[in-house]
């Protein structure tokens, strides 16, 4: 089991790099976006993990503004993808050609590049596309590969997806099964703005306005704090509380509450604890701490949990919802005692 002592001296200056940059992220974010305080922490903390995000919110919150502005300020490259009922895989993935040299008059196959090839990928709205498209995205998250025509081809890292999802509308969409929602590390919950935030918000968007964001780091350097989050220390015993975590949403496991085993279907699998471990070493980079705390894991909780845990027909019909349940199992798991 690593140890704090284990962190190299250059680990520590790097992780004070990480710590401050964060800051100024954040701040570069500010400068657009204003309030979602919250959803802009966890974001960061996703990307400092290589993990994919799924943003569920109503229209004119600011979700693509922040997915720009992120990579603007990252200096990544961007791309949009607006996901529409006719949309094939091959308008994401990209497709083979045939082509004639007209010099030599030869023909031949040549693999177009689809808008999936960048840094940070926008999939707006990726419920309204059908599952095949769904899962040509999904391939490429997990997989960092698209296939065309049989011939596998890498996507360069940093890669990261963060899909967006709007819970109003739902006449024509295709919901995300639950394999495919548990390739997201981070389901956020975009909330409308205070009165304050939004007084701010009109204030700034209806003034003249000046793009001077500024790039925060190199895509070297954020791939080297990415590197960083894998070789935190994290004890067995945030582990421990992050497995008891997942393991209280299964309704057959001697964890599970009473409201657990009355409303849940299906809970949690392991994937749920790597993610919260990988969360929280990304939270404590951002804090400038040399470990990981049980509080780190109590913050990134709630986003990895509640799109893993679905609710049964019970909960359903007494409007029982998966962040109910999941707040439930974070106010009643306590940390485990390996005195």
């Amino acid at each position: 089991m690593q140890t704090t002592e284990q962190l190299q001296e250059s680990d520590l200056e790097l992780l004070r790099h990480a710590s401050e940059g964060y800051r100024k992220l954040k701040a570069e974010i500010g400068k657009v976006l204003l309030g979602q305080d919250e959803i802009v922490r966890q974001l960061l903390a996703a990307i400092f993990s290589q993990g994919h995000v799924l943003i569920i919110g109503v229209p004119g919150l600011g979700k693509t503004l922040l997915v720009k502005t992120l990579s603007k300020v990252l200096g990544w490259n961007f791309k949009r993808i607006q996901f529409t009922p006719d949309m094939m895989p091959a308008d994401i993935i990209g497709v083979e050609l045939l082509q004639e040299d007209r010099a030599s008059g030869t023909r031949s196959m040549r693999f177009l590049h689809g808008p999936i090839f960048a840094n940070i990928i926008l999939a707006d709205e990726i419920n309204r596309t059908p599952p095949k498209t769904q899962s040509a995205l999904l391939e490429a998250m997990q997989e960092y590969t698209v296939t065309s025509m049989g011939k596998s081809y890498h996507l360069e890292k940093p890669f990261i997806v963060v899909a967006t999802q709007n819970p109003i509308e739902q006449e024509g969409t295709y919901p995300l099964p639950e394999a495919q929602l548990d390739r997201f590390m981070f389901s956020l919950w975009m909330d409308y703005p205070t009165a304050q935030e939004e007084e701010n918000i009109v204030l700034t968007t209806t003034a003249i306005q000046e793009d001077n964001l500024q790039q925060v780091f190199t895509r070297d350097q954020m791939m080297a704090f990415q590197d960083l989050v894998r070789r935190m220390p994290v004890s067995r015993h945030v582990v421990g509380y992050a497995v008891a975590l997942s393991r209280a949403t299964r309704p057959l496991s001697g964890l599970a509450s009473d409201m657990t085993r009355q409303y849940v279907e299906w809970g949690a699998g392991p994937r749920a604890s790597q993610y919260m471990v990988l969360a929280g070493k990304s939270l404590a980079v951002l804090d400038g701490q040399c470990t990981v705390s049980a509080e780190h894991i109590r913050q990134s909780a709630p986003y990895v949990l509640r799109h893993r845990v679905l609710p049964n027909y019970n909960a359903t019909g007494e409007g029982i919802t998966s962040q109910q349940i999941t707040e439930k199992v974070l106010a009643e798991i306590k940390e485990p005692d390996y005195k």
